[in-house]
């Protein structure tokens, strides 16, 4: 992978970078002297707490995945809530103690027999106070899971399949459902398929990241979704040319090209008391194959502009260091990565966000 830290250099300015807000913001944060209104998704730790990510925690990995959050001074949570006996009413004590707020994951139901799944945990996520369930329609990305046309728009019909059989479980229980933008519908297919299902209980988890993976100007993506935002997955990326396309990272709030103070601005004019959720996730770059035949198989209508835009979009925010490349690091590194990383954010957001 061209132009990345290795990893010494990677932590030496990870560490460098945070110092300061480490031995002030840290320590106050652990005192209850501040806190940010930004919530973590439970992925941004998804090193230290893989289980917790995929809703196969323990109580206490819960637990202890919120407390450390607190500890990092943030505003709530963001995480799956399991359906076992005595789980949502220990999160529901932890956060209201804690004074945080909280947001659950799951995923759609994928056939009529899995209805009673998807309704245990809408169910769970009530019992643990939660008003907004993030989910996606499609675990992976669509230029890679996806190899024609057809296995696309079969993907779409079972999608919208699957949000009609949620919406009247998530309106029965008068919980909003976020359906994140994950790297798998350009806005107008979403926007559209919002719009046949046309219920208030069903709307968007605007991630301000992904669409650029499908050649969207991510500012364009946040104004045409914020109409329909119950949630968010806020980040920063920068971005790299190689030579099949461009090269998609995630970085701390900050270190990136996205314009997060008027993305904030704009998601709290449209959606007042608009919860803000972290999401970094400490990994490799992803490649964005975008000048290959295989990318465009299930893109029928994007315009050759939409990749000259996205091309110079790309050459006009060069990195301002090399993109990080976790898979050099050891695994005591990788963690100790993930902390910073997601440091560095929270001190962006609370510095320069007002969040």
């Amino acid at each position: 992978m061209p132009n990345t830290l290795n990893r010494r250099e990677w932590l030496r300015i990870l560490a460098g970078a945070s110092a300061a807000w480490a031995s002030n913001s840290l320590l106050a944060a652990t005192r209850g002297e501040r806190r940010t209104s930004l919530g973590i998704c439970s992925i941004s730790f998804t090193l230290h707490w893989p289980m917790v990510d995929r809703g196969q925690g323990s109580i206490e990995q819960a637990l202890e995945f919120i407390d450390h959050c607190v500890a990092l001074g943030a505003g709530g949570v963001q995480m799956p809530i399991r359906t076992e006996p005595g789980f949502a009413q220990a999160i529901r004590a932890k956060v209201e103690a804690a004074g945080l707020f909280l947001e659950a994951q799951a995923s759609l139901p994928h056939s009529e027999d899995d209805l009673d799944r998807f309704q245990a945990q809408v169910r769970a996520a009530r019992e643990a106070g939660v008003q907004v369930i993030r989910t996606a329609c499609l675990g992976g990305r669509r230029y890679e899971t996806f190899k024609t046309a057809q296995a696309f728009a079969d993907f779409a019909r079972q999608a919208e399949q699957s949000l009609g059989w949620a919406e009247p479980i998530v309106r029965k229980h008068h919980v909003r459902l976020a359906v994140e933008n994950h790297k798998d519908w350009q806005v107008p297919e979403f926007v559209a398929l919002l719009g046949r299902l046309g219920s208030e209980f069903v709307g968007i988890c605007i991630d301000t990241g992904n669409n650029i993976a499908l050649l969207e100007d991510p500012m364009a993506v946040v104004e045409a979704c914020a109409p329909y935002a119950f949630s968010t997955h806020l980040k920063d990326m920068a971005v790299q040319e190689y030579e099949n396309g461009f090269l998609l990272a995630e970085v701390p709030l900050g270190d990136g090209f996205l314009n997060l103070p008027q993305i904030v601005s704009t998601l709290r004019r449209a959606k007042p008391g608009l919860h803000f959720n972290l999401e970094m996730i400490t990994r490799d770059p992803l490649r964005i194959p975008c000048l290959t035949s295989e990318y465009w198989a299930t893109f029928d209508s994007v315009p050759g502009r939409a990749l000259a835009a996205t091309l110079a979009m790309v050459r006009a925010n060069r990195p301002r260091r090399p993109l990080p490349n976790a898979s050099g690091l050891r695994q005591e590194e990788k963690l100790e990565a993930e902390e910073l990383m997601v440091a560095r954010s929270i001190a962006y957001a609370q510095g320069h966000l007002d969040l």
